[in-house]
């Protein structure tokens, strides 16, 4: 089968199209015909080297942590999908030979789960990541019903998920993104709308008088987001990177996102139900990799690149 890999760290033209076996399911495993893979900032990261400066014992290091497709087939013990299933899942890929950039992909049975019907491969591919590390960072966040949540980069990626998902474990939103995306993130469920400026902490303190309870940073922002957090407050990085010393009596905690078949499954039943909304940017053909790359580290789009055959 076909894979983008990279032999060598560093730009989008590293990465290349290489002939590999294709892989079986062991245990507990499914195999999946990719139909789509969705393109994440952290793709970039893994081509740069961000996780490992050097290849070590692999030959290769493949890419991709989001795959929409069908059952191609079931190691033992699965007995929740069959061949010819349209599923979704999350591989976390930070550091494999071969990942959902493939024409198939192995994944663990319990980090899949049955695809939106309501929408198409594309759309699909782009869920398990960015909504997974959303309702994750809420998870973590643990705040009660009726308290107020900052939410930064609202209409990107994992934003985009952050906002609608607290909106339903019944929290204010304040949300802050770019001026021209106030309309779409207040029908994606936002009680505040806070236009990105550079005195966010201010901003949200006059709209929020002693600062909000919690903040999931989703724009990798940092300081600025946590000085808008009231002391004895709590605040989710999405990033390393991106994640503040703790002040204030404020709990500073960073997403390690995991795969979760069973809250995917419960993620794409929203999709269904119309509550979560997803954004593909554009396609561009699986032979095209570097390219999405090259979008994708351009910036500016709304939604996710996504990869087809």
């Amino acid at each position: 089968m076909r894979a983008i890999v990279v032999r060598q760290y560093g730009g989008p033209e590293n990465l290349e199209i290489a002939d590999v076996p294709t892989p079986e399911p062991g245990t507990g495993e499914i195999l999946i015909k990719v139909a789509a893979a969705g393109v994440n900032p952290v793709d970039a990261a893994v081509r740069a080297g961000y996780f490992g400066g050097r290849l070590g014992d692999r030959p290769t290091t493949g890419f991709g942590w989001d795959v929409a497709g069908t059952v191609e087939s079931t190691g033992n013990g699965v007995t929740e999908f069959g061949h010819g299933d349209n599923v979704i899942a999350l591989l976390n890929a930070a550091a494999v030979e071969l990942g959902t950039y493939a024409e198939y992909v192995v994944v663990p049975a319990n980090a899949a789960a049955f695809a939106p019907s309501s929408v198409e491969a594309p759309a699909a591919a782009t869920l398990p990541l960015n909504a997974l590390t959303a309702d994750q960072a809420l998870d973590l966040l643990a705040l009660e019903p009726g308290q107020t949540v900052l939410v930064t980069g609202a209409a990107g990626g994992v934003g985009g998920y952050v906002v609608p998902l607290a909106n339903r474990r019944g929290l204010r939103v304040v949300a802050t993104a770019a001026p021209a995306d106030e309309l779409a993130v207040r029908g994606f469920g936002a009680d505040v709308f806070v236009p990105r400026t550079e005195s966010l902490a201010d901003a949200v303190r006059n709209a929020v008088p002693g600062g909000v309870d919690g903040a999931v940073d989703a724009a990798q922002i940092g300081v600025a987001a946590l000085d808008a957090v009231r002391d004895g407050g709590r605040f989710i990085a999405v990033t390393d990177p991106s994640t503040p010393e703790p002040a204030r009596g404020i709990t500073v905690s960073k997403v390690d996102i995991q795969p979760d078949g069973q809250r995917l499954a419960e993620l794409a039943q929203l999709v269904d139900a119309g509550e979560l909304t997803l954004r593909v940017a554009t396609t561009v053909p699986f032979a095209d990799a570097a390219e999405a790359h090259r979008l994708l580290e351009k910036g500016g789009l709304r939604g996710r690149i996504v990869l087809v055959p």
